[in-house]
C-alpha cells in the first residue's frame, strides 16, 4: 500500500492525464484524430506557455491573479502600435514590456511594499482590464498587417508554429529554473523563507523576478494571442489567471511554495485543454463542462493539502 501510495503522489498527473486520454479515445472515434491532437496542443500552448511564469510565482508561495488582465491590456496596445504604422519587431517587443511592466509592479509591491500577493495581483488585475479598455475606448482593434497573423498561422514541419512557441518557452524555462541560481533560490524562498534570507539571499529581489517574468509571459501571451486571432480585444485573456493556476497546481507545485515542476505544469495544461476538447466531441454542453474542471480543480487543490500535511 505505501508503495502505492508513492507511485500515486509522484505520478498520479500523468497517470490521471493518461486515464482522460483512455476514455475519450473509446468514447470519441475523432479523439486520437491526428488534426484534433494538434487542435489541443495549439488550445493549450497559450495557458501552457503563461502557466510557467505562474509556476514561478507559486514556487515562492505567492500567486498572480493579473496574468489574464495583462494579456488583454498587451493585445489592445500591441493593436494600436501595429495600427499606427509601427513595425511589427518592435510592436512585439514594447508589447511583451507592456505585461514586463505589470509583472515588475507587482513583485516591487509585493516584495518590498509587503503587501499580500493575492491583493497586489487582484488589485492589478483590475488596473489592467481597465487599461486594456480605456485604450481604445473598449472596443476591439482590427486591421492589422497580415504578416503579423503569419506569426501565429505558419506551421513548421506540418507543426503549429505556436507548439515550437511552447516548447521554447519551456527549455528557457527549465534552464531558468533548473540549470540558474535564480531557480534554486525560487525553491528556497518557497521552501522556507526565513532560512533563505539568513543564508544571505536577497529574497525581495528574486521574488521581483519571479513576478516579472510572469509579466513577461503574459505580455507575451498577449502578443501571440492578438496574431492568432488577427485583432485586439480587451476582453481577450478572460479566466486565464484560473487556467494558469489550475494547470499549475494540478502539475503538482504546491500552493505552499517550495515544490512542483515545470514538466508538471505542462502535462496540467494538457489535461484541461484535452478534459475540454474531450467534453466538446461528447457534445457536453459548456455549463456541465465548467462544472466538470471545476471540480477537477478543487480536487487537485485538496490533493496538494493532504499531500503536503503528509509530508
Amino acid at each position: 500500500m505505501n508503495a502505492l501510495t508513492r507511485t500515486f503522489r509522484n505520478y498520479g498527473i500523468y497517470l490521471g492525464f493518461l486515464g482522460i486520454v483512455i476514455v475519450f479515445s473509446f468514447s470519441s472515434p475523432y479523439f486520437l484524430d491526428m488534426y484534433n491532437i494538434m487542435n489541443i496542443l495549439v488550445q493549450s500552448s497559450l495557458i501552457a506557455i503563461i502557466a510557467v511564469g505562474q509556476t514561478f510565482v507559486i514556487l515562492t508561495g505567492g500567486i498572480d491573479l493579473s496574468v489574464g488582465s495583462t494579456v488583454a491590456f498587451s493585445s489592445v496596445s500591441i493593436g494600436l502600435m501595429l495600427v499606427s504604422g509601427v513595425p511589427i519587431w518592435l510592436a512585439i517587443i514594447l508589447g511583451t514590456l507592456v505585461g514586463a511592466g505589470v509583472g515588475l509592479v507587482n513583485g516591487i509591491s509585493i516584495a518590498y511594499g509587503k503587501i499580500p500577493a493575492f491583493i497586489v495581483t487582484l488589485g492589478m488585475m483590475s488596473i489592467a482590464k481597465g487599461g486594456a479598455l480605456a485604450l481604445n475606448s473598449g472596443r476591439p482593434v482590427s486591421g492589422l498587417p497580415f504578416a503579423f497573423e503569419r506569426i501565429a498561422s505558419s506551421e513548421l514541419f506540418g507543426i503549429p508554429i505556436f507548439v515550437f512557441y511552447m516548447a521554447i518557452v519551456y527549455f528557457i524555462g527549465y534552464v531558468v529554473l533548473y540549470k540558474l541560481k535564480l531557480g534554486r533560490y525560487l525553491f528556497a524562498i518557497g521552501g522556507n523563507r526565513k532560512s533563505t534570507k539568513l543564508a544571505g539571499i536577497n529574497v525581495k529581489r528574486y521574488e521581483t523576478y519571479a513576478y516579472l517574468i510572469s509579466g513577461i509571459l503574459a505580455g507575451l501571451g498577449g502578443v501571440l494571442l492578438t496574431a492568432r486571432l488577427n485583432y485586439a480585444t480587451p476582453l481577450s485573456g478572460a479566466s486565464y489567471e484560473l487556467d494558469t493556476i489550475a494547470a499549475t497546481v494540478i502539475g503538482g507545485t504546491s500552493l505552499s511554495g517550495g515544490e512542483g515542476s515545470l514538466v508538471g505544469t505542462l502535462i496540467g495544461a494538457l489535461l484541461l485543454a484535452t478534459l475540454r476538447n474531450g467534453l466538446t466531441l461528447l457534445n457536453v454542453v459548456s455549463y456541465y463542462q465548467q462544472i466538470i474542471i471545476g471540480s477537477v480543480i478543487i480536487l487537485a487543490v485538496f490533493y496538494d493539502r493532504m499531500r503536503v500535511s503528509k509530508s
